[in-house]
């Protein structure tokens, strides 16, 4: 069987990673295809995963709009000569028209409520979404719920091992107690209008955390200068293998905290958006304290608390609780590229 795979941010490469090895190795074609954004090239030559890529990622309505436009016609060419037995992309912004226009089943996986206009482009469209359980919005076109989330296709303790050498590479000792903080850039398409922390806010976080233990920073774009000192610098490839020994990740992607969650890593989320499934980390498992930019306060003190807290086999048999009560994510992308359950 033929499957085509679309990624339109870098963090979906790890998501359809595993499902993809799996299909080649039983025989089946997967092309992938991507839209060149930051660091998508550079995680696909560090895993040796082509990507066919064209586009490149936009800002602005107006510029949004003219990439969906030129993507999907490139998308519909590709489709047409290629001809896939089923398409499969996390959000599906450009693919699902493409799917509905070609009669090919197609098949989105998401997790972002917030993503109002993408949802529109691609929801109404698809063969079938499919959500988490923790989803808190009603879909009203096929789709089905399944107990995970998207961190569980690679961060699965099936698929993932820490390695502990990545330690030594970032600089610090075994057993150091060391914080990750994430600050985003805003620019994608659902935080248009919307601000996270401010410069006031990122200094006074790393400088309170940084009292406790080591804290690395993992950011998009420019830093204040005087937390530049502490950005991470270590290949994007090792990140997930570096927070799996971290005491805390705090910050503003939604990403990173469930990832950590997975890890049994406790993680501070604080974003004016909120998400279903970090909700669920908090209320269901305790892992993920949920904040708004305008809770700052709170949310740097209940990091503290966390960063603070040398309990970390509790966190841990936390982690392994979520990953007990939840699906193997990858298992589940392989039998739906296979079973087509849907017709177009």
């Amino acid at each position: 069987m033929r499957f085509l795979i679309d990624l339109q941010h870098p963090a979906h490469l790890h998501f359809f990673r595993n499902v993809t090895e799996r299909l080649r190795n039983d025989g089946h074609e997967v092309l992938v295809t991507g839209r060149d954004k930051d660091i998508l090239i550079e995680l696909s030559c560090l895993y040796d995963f082509p990507v066919k890529t064209f586009g490149t990622a936009r800002s602005g309505l107006v510029k949004l709009g003219a990439e969906l436009l030129y993507r999907q016609a490139r998308l519909l060419k590709i489709v047409s000569e290629y001809k896939p037995d089923a398409m499969m992309a996390i959000a599906g912004t450009f693919v699902s028209l493409v799917g509905r226009l070609t009669r090919t089943p197609t098949y989105v996986f998401y997790d972002t409520e917030h993503a109002t206009m993408s949802n529109l482009l691609a929801y109404p469209f698809a063969t079938c979404v499919f959500v988490p359980c923790a989803y808190m919005k009603n879909i009203p076109w096929r789709h089905e719920r399944y107990a995970g989330y998207h961190e569980l296709a690679y961060l699965h303790p099936d698929y993932f091992v820490p390695d502990e050498n990545v330690l030594k590479e970032a600089g610090l000792k075994k057993d150091e107690p060391f914080a990750i903080v994430r600050f985003v850039g805003w620019g994608a398409g659902h935080d248009i209008g919307l601000k996270g922390l401010s410069r006031a806010q990122k200094i006074q976080s790393v400088k309170a955390l940084s009292k406790i233990g080591r804290v690395l920073i993992s950011a998009e774009g420019v830093l204040p200068e005087e937390l530049e000192h502490q950005r991470l610098r270590l290949s994007v490839a090792k990140i997930h293998h570096l927070m799996a020994f971290a005491r805390l990740v705090f910050g503003e992607s939604g990403t990173m905290t469930s990832e950590a969650a997975v890890l049994g890593i406790p993680g501070v989320y604080i974003n004016p958006l909120p998400l279903g499934y970090l909700k669920e980390q908090e209320q269901e498992y305790g892992l993920v304290s949920n904040h708004s930019p305008l809770d700052f306060d709170a949310a740097l003190n209940r990091a503290m608390e966390m960063f603070s807290d040398g309990s970390r086999e509790e966190w841990r048999n936390k982690g392994r609780r979520l990953v007990e009560q939840n699906i193997d994510v990858t298992d589940m992308l392989y039998k739906i590229a296979l079973t087509r359950p849907y017709s177009v």
